[in-house]
């Protein structure tokens, strides 16, 4: 698995865990047809559309044993998920998501990735508040 697909999985597979009703599929949708969407392209199935990206995210840290700040880091979402947030699996990711700078600078890199990530959970039916899509 990617390891945005990763990401996906852990936030979108909370939502499904707290809200069962939601793992099954309307008839005539997307999910239930077997029609590709860009959730399903992420792993998922179009009946996680409108998860609270930031509520989730924020129950898992106030259950950590860290401060970890998602809202801005990509380490510490990374972490927070419970995924490697190594240099190596954060140049991994720039490279899946098509990062066009330069991987030396580490910074310039974090800041682009928390960015993507966020703006593709959006994409891919994921409430996330705008501020964290800038």
């Amino acid at each position: 698995m990617s390891i945005f697909g990763s990401i996906v999985s852990k936030i979108f597979g909370h939502s499904k865990a707290a809200q069962p009703e939601a793992g099954t599929a309307a008839a005539g949708s997307p999910a239930a047809t077997g029609a590709p969407d860009d959730a399903a392209n992420a792993g998922q199935t179009a009946s996680m559309q409108d998860v609270d990206v930031a509520g989730i995210l924020d129950g898992l840290a106030s259950k950590s044993s860290q401060r970890l700040d998602w809202q801005h880091s990509i380490v510490d979402l990374m972490k927070l998920l419970g995924l490697d947030s190594s240099l190596d699996a954060r140049k991994s990711l720039a490279q899946e998501l098509h990062y066009d700078g330069s991987t030396a600078d580490s910074a310039a890199m974090n800041i682009w990735l928390h960015r993507q990530v966020m703006q593709k959970l959006a994409q891919n039916g994921g409430k996330v508040p705008e501020e964290l899509r800038r």
